[in-house]
Order: C-alpha cells, then structure tokens, then sequence
C-alpha cells in the first residue's frame, strides 16, 4: 500500500486535512523554501489538533549541512510531539559539509518518540549510497524530493528506472521510502507502479496549482480517492510495505 502525504502550511489546512483519509500530515511551510519550517509553537498547536488521528511529520528547514545547525533543529522539532522529523541533506554549496557525518550526528540525537526521515534530492545529484549510512544511524525512513521547485517534478530530474531504484535500494535497507518533488496528477499513476511506501504533494493539492497556494479540500479529496483505488486493486503491494505502513500507523 502506499500512502497519502499531504503537505499543508497552516493549522486550517490541517484540519482539512484531517478531515480526509491522507495517510501523513506533513508541516510545511512553502514560502520558505523546500523544506521551510513551521513555528515551533504552531508544530505544538497542530500536534494537539490532530490529536493522534493521523500520523504527523515536520520538515526542520532548508538548512546548511552543520551537524550542530541541524541536531538543535532536529531536536526542537521532535520536542514538539510530531511522529517524523524530516531532514533535508542538501549537498556542498549550502553552506556546510557533506551528509555522511551529518547522518552520524543527528542519529545521536534526542528525538524521544519521533522518527528521522531523510529528505535527499533529485535535482541536486543525490547520493544513493547514503541510504546505507542513514540505515546505520537510525533513520526510519527516506524520500527523494526536488529542491528547485520552479524547476518540475521529480521526473523531469530522473527517469522512472532511477526512481524505482531508489524505492528499491531504501527497501532493501528495511527503510520507509517516499517520492515527492512538484508531482501532478500525470505523476501519480507512474509512480504508484514503483511501490513507494508514500508519495507526497503539495502543488497538486492547492486549486491554484502553486505550492503557496491555499490547500484545496477538492483536489485533496479527488486524490485520495486515486490513491484508495489503486491501494484496494493492488492487494500484493499493500501485503509488500505492511510493515513500513504498520510503523507509520502506530506512531499516530
């Protein structure tokens, strides 16, 4: 089975959003890149209004590759009771290292209950072999995205071979594994074929079709419905991830 993660910028949104059968509630905040980051009170406040109905995620920031830059972000966010942190590894030129000692450290990290996702990156030549680094350290899970997002999907950066590669190589690790990155409507159907445990959006779901546009309860729902009929026609790939999934769940 692979899930519905639904990228919202605003406690209405969340309450939208929970109010549909999304899998993962993700907080972010568009306006301020990639992976920009919510208040930490308002991750607090959205953490209470969900109230364990969903499993939810938050995204730490596009920060600079520091170790110690990025364990206090990913340790103010776990504070906040979210069920996934996700941590965008940029590579050099945003200003530090690269991600092999930054996955170290943040394993290191106090995350209490919250689980580390790693955010790599389709646009930006991503290392794959870091999925075994990341493995080693403790993260729970990895998504490949796009952090140019005026530049389009994830696809137009890799071929549909190199995705399914992906999924398989963080699979193989006994790692939850997502795909996201300016996805369409076209996107949805190819890469449900690949088996990712999740697919996440953002300018898919807003009725402007730009990512800082206000989330759409229409298209929201129109696409959890492709999601629910393509999970209940594909009994084999929801037996294949039920325990990723499982995982998920439980966090909630």
């Amino acid at each position: 089975m692979t899930t519905l993660l639904a990228s919202v910028a605003n406690l209405g949104e969340v309450k939208i959003a929970c109010e549909t059968d999304v899998g993962i509630i993700d907080l972010k905040n568009p306006a301020l890149g990639a992976l920009g980051a919510w208040d930490y009170r308002d991750l607090v406040r959205a953490v209470h209004l969900v109230d364990g109905v969903k499993p939810v995620s938050a995204t730490i920031g596009d920060l600079p590759m520091v170790p110690e830059h990025l364990c206090a972000a990913v340790t103010a966010t776990a504070a906040t009771g979210v069920d996934f942190v996700k941590v965008g590894f940029f590579p050099d030129g945003s200003g530090g290292g690269d991600g092999w000692p930054c996955a170290e450290a943040i394993g290191n990290c106090d995350t209490g209950a919250a689980r580390l996702v790693a955010v790599l990156f389709a646009d930006q030549n991503p290392d794959f072999s870091l999925v075994e680094e990341l493995a080693t350290n403790g993260f729970f899970g990895v998504m490949l995205d796009t952090a140019d997002k005026n530049g389009g999907s994830i696809r137009d950066y890799l071929e549909d071979n190199l995705l399914a590669q992906f999924v398989e190589t963080v699979m193989e690790r006994g790692l939850f594994s997502g795909l996201a990155g300016s996805l369409t409507l076209d996107d949805v159907l190819p890469l449900l074929k690949l088996g990712p445990d999740c697919l996440g959006f953002r300018g898919a779901l807003c009725g402007s079709e730009s990512r800082q546009g206000n989330l759409d309860a229409h298209a929201l729902g129109g696409l959890v419905s492709v999601f629910q009929d393509w999970n209940a026609s594909s009994p084999s790939r929801a037996t294949a991830t039920a325990g990723a999934q499982a995982a998920a769940c439980s966090l909630s």
